[in-house]
């Protein structure tokens, strides 16, 4: 009897993920919905003023770690204004979901709700879920991982109200000393850079958020942070349309919701002396809307940035941006002042009244698709629990699995039984590497030598470690965000090299994969593994790999040095 009742169920299993999975795939997609009349989109329009049209263009800063003052500040702004959208920032879920429930109370048309999620909410959030930085997932061999971590940030994004994340980083990394996209970039191979970033977004878009691929033309080979000042990109036409523009090129031919410009300053493709690209209709509306057929959303970088304010102060950035053809002006430092300066654009006749049109609908649109136009405020309840799930955090250790590569595996083979020192340096205490470790080399002893070591601890500890049949090191950068040089001391660095060189020792390395360039004799080593950050989850993949429990199947997705190529991995 039970086994006749098994037959019948999984029938009704299939059936049901059939039809599901269909109607999933029915609903269209933003960029399909476009050039279709849209009788809400077509209502709300109408409705509005010109003022309160101009305003659909503008995004608002927002913050939940500010305190009230800047909350009701920013809550002003909106209920006056009527802005188009929010970028949030920093803060906590719950905190942020409560905010956006109060600011769309004073939206008459409800707020595109966003945010820089390049890793998932824990790049801006605390107590929710980082996801692995882009570099370290260009290592993956496996895309549709990345396809499952899209659509696990797509839900973890909508859970909390939001509609949009400023996302995936599409830039091709070709200079190893980026001080601004770097980790954020899927590497420095076009290709893969490209494959990565669809799967990412197409994650993303199939579970219902509006996506933003950047920086374009591409900021990968800049040596300028555009926070702080306007990169100079010198490179021919020819040179940006064969590499830097592939990856965007590629996710636009894919169905891309939206591309954000970059601040940078670039005379072959626009000779205006000193204009960013954001201000450049050569550039958006030339190249990008009507050469490279992008018809989704042309954001804006952040228009407080110094990349753009420090030669067009005083609002000039904002209307000029509105006139080169972005759609969404993230960050104006002033938006009433910068409605009024548009609004003198539209009457001088800057930009035409079909293509403003055209514009603010496709705005709505966005909000349509992305259900808005049935908006309904987020449930509180269970909040913290649905965004930190179980299965989100399987998720983040198969991708971390998935990504470690190992580099040189010619040293002898690690015997659980001999007597090993598990090394952790650049920490002050004990690492997740070293106890997980541990658990599989019962007659070891954990060793922490600090960055800043001085000479005679590290010739010490040196001395100490001669004792050890084998040696287990992990290289752990602390930092925030995982830079291309370590900050370690010369001693420090002259003891990686000395345990590099013996051949009884494997290495872990928890940092930017550039770090290992700074690290000469690192190359020796008889087992290297790169593990490009120093998460939780990359510390035990790489302890499983080391007792034998996981086999690296990661690339290595940047040019490390002669030694260490884009592509190489056992």
């Amino acid at each position: 009897m039970q086994a006749s009742k098994t037959r019948i169920f999984y029938p009704l299993i299939i059936i049901f993920t059939f039809f599901t999975a269909n109607a999933f795939a029915q609903k269209e997609s933003y960029i399909q919905l476009l050039g279709k009349q849209n009788r809400w989109v077509d209502s709300v329009y109408n409705k509005m003023s010109r003022k309160q049209r101009i305003a659909q263009l503008l995004f608002v800063r927002a913050h939940t770690n500010k305190g009230k003052m800047y909350e009701d500040s920013v809550g002003q702004v909106i209920k006056e204004q009527q802005l188009g959208g929010v970028v949030f920032f920093q803060g906590g879920p719950v905190r942020q979901a409560t905010l956006i429930n109060k600011y769309q109370k004073l939206a008459k048309v409800p707020l595109i709700i966003t945010m820089d999620g390049e890793w998932g909410l824990g790049m801006r959030l605390d107590s929710t879920i980082s996801y692995p930085y882009q570099m370290t997932l260009g290592a993956i061999q496996d895309n549709s991982l990345i396809y499952k971590m899209g659509q696990q940030v797509a839900y973890d994004f909508k859970r909390l109200g939001m509609q949009m994340n400023l996302g995936p980083d599409m830039d091709v990394n070709n200079n190893p000393n980026n001080p601004v996209i770097n980790y954020r970039s899927f590497g420095d191979n076009m290709y893969n850079v490209a494959k990565k970033g669809i799967a990412y977004f197409k994650g993303m878009q199939d579970a219902g958020l509006l996506t933003s691929a950047k920086h374009f033309p591409g900021h990968g080979d800049t040596n300028v942070d555009s926070h702080f000042d306007l990169p100079l990109l010198p490179y021919s036409r020819a040179r940006l349309d064969s590499l830097e523009m592939y990856p965007f090129r590629e996710a636009i031919n894919a169905g891309i919701s939206g591309v954000m410009i970059a601040h940078m300053n670039i005379p072959s493709l626009d000779n205006t002396p000193k204009l960013p690209s954001t201000l450049s209709r050569p550039i958006i509306t030339g190249i990008l809307k009507d050469s490279l057929k992008f018809k989704g959303l042309v954001v804006s970088d952040a228009m407080e940035m110094k990349g753009v304010t420090k030669y067009f102060p005083n609002g000039e950035a904002d209307v000029r941006a509105f006139i080169a053809g972005n759609d969404i002006i993230e960050l104006s430092e002033n938006s009433d002042r910068a409605i009024g300066l548009i609004r003198k654009a539209l009457r001088h006749g800057s930009v035409s009244a079909a293509e403003f049109e055209a514009r603010i609908k496709k705005i709505l649109l966005a909000k349509f698709w992305a259900g808005l136009n049935q908006y309904k405020p987020t449930a509180l309840t269970n909040l913290s629990q649905d965004i930190n799930s179980d299965a989100a955090k399987t998720l983040v250790q198969q991708l971390s699995d998935a990504s470690v590569t190992q580099l040189k595996n010619n040293g002898p083979k690690l015997n659980p039984f001999l007597k090993t020192a598990i090394v952790s340096i650049g920490v002050s205490s004990p690492t997740v590497f070293q106890m997980e470790v541990a658990k599989s080399f019962p007659n070891s002893r954990i060793f922490i030598v600090n960055k800043d070591a001085p000479a005679l601890e590290v010739t010490n500890i040196l001395n100490w470690l001669k004792q050890y049949q084998q040696i287990i090191v992990g290289i752990h950068d602390t930092r925030l965000r995982p830079q291309s040089k370590l900050d370690y001391s010369s001693d420090v660095k002259l003891m990686i090299a000395d345990l590099a060189s013996r051949k009884n020792t494997a290495f872990s390395v928890f940092a930017n994969a550039y770090t290992i360039a700074g690290l000469p004799g690192l190359e020796k080593a008889g087992n290297l593994v790169v593990c490009y950050q120093m998460s939780p989850e990359l510390q035990q993949s790489a302890a499983k790999v080391l007792n034998g429990r996981l086999k690296p199947t990661g690339k290595l997705p940047v040019s490390v040095n002669a030694f260490f190529t884009t592509g190489m991995g056992l």
